[in-house]
């Protein structure tokens, strides 16, 4: 095992945003703290929506979404960003999965091998990624949970990927493997308002029971509304995504309250063992309250 100086903490996300939205907050919390925090996002976004045609159009979306995600992790304090370039899939079910050069559709063993050799150079005791729907079964968040999980043991096996050893990348295994999830209650929720206020979106056509986890799976909630300010400022970033100055103004008060403050995760290895009712506190250490 690494002797760490710092923590150090590696996403493994599929679109600009995804960062932000699903744990900006606890990103911005542990960059301030002095760790390292390092980001691979696995495609530009191309498919995306386009809140304002002004900002740009279907050529450039995935250039105009990459510079996006570099200024909303400046914000956050993210160190390293590595994009690695694949297509957007789109939304499941559409045209767009079955584009050659879909991230959903590319060889897993060569996306599994760019998140070794980022796991081998970072070398981060906790890796974070979408759970194992990705969410709400967008297939883009599913591959990088699969590449993330696989990518978690592979790192430290010196027979997978050994180039990277010649380059002097040595065996590393993270020491914590967690999913950054939605609590199913706050998806409901947000649809829920999605229909009140008259949004139009594909979110909308989601299985509600086929989005988040369940609440009782949650293994560890991090406080992090004192970076709630910086989690906006840098969802306002992504501005080809959001409308308004106030990315978050159509959520209900009380979801909307809890997701700036609170952002919720699923420590997958090693397993949680807690008693019933308690949750970890900490990505880096196994406090509980």
């Amino acid at each position: 095992m690494d002797d760490f100086t710092e923590r150090r903490l590696l996403g493994v996300f599929a679109h600009p945003d995804d960062e932000t939205f699903l744990c900006g907050g606890t990103l911005a919390r542990y960059a301030s703290e002095g760790g390292r925090v390092s980001l691979i996002c696995g495609t530009r976004g191309e498919v995306g929506e386009i809140s304002d045609p002004n900002l740009a159009g279907h050529g450039n979306l995935g250039e105009v979404r990459e510079e996006e995600l570099r200024a909303a992790c400046r914000v956050l304090g993210v160190q390293d960003v590595i994009v690695l370039g694949y297509r957007d899939s789109g939304m499941d079910g559409t045209a767009d999965n079955n584009h050659p050069d879909a991230f959903s559709r590319a060889d897993m063993g060569e996306i599994v091998g760019h998140v070794v050799e980022v796991v081998r150079r970072v070398r981060p005791q906790v890796l974070l990624t979408f759970d194992p729907n990705g969410g709400y079964g967008h297939p883009d968040h599913v591959a990088a949970h699969t590449a993330a999980v696989e990518a978690f043991s592979a790192a430290s096996d010196p027979s997978r990927y050994p180039e990277h050893l010649i380059r002097g990348l040595r065996p590393h295994r993270p020491d914590r493997l967690y999913y950054a999830v939605f609590p199913r209650s706050a998806a409901r929720a947000i649809q829920a308002t999605m229909r009140e206020i008259g949004a139009h979106s594909d979110f909308l056509e989601i299985d509600p029971e086929s989005m988040g986890v369940p609440d009782e799976e949650i293994t560890t909630v991090l406080d992090v509304g004192v970076y709630a300010d910086r989690k906006e400022e840098a969802a306002r970033c992504h501005k080809t995504q959001v409308q308004g100055n106030d990315p978050f103004d159509w959520l209900p008060e009380a979801v909307r309250g809890d997701l700036l403050a609170r952002e919720h995760f699923v420590r997958v290895a090693p397993p949680f063992n807690g008693s019933a009712g308690s949750m970890e506190l900490d990505l880096f250490r196994g406090e509980s309250g």
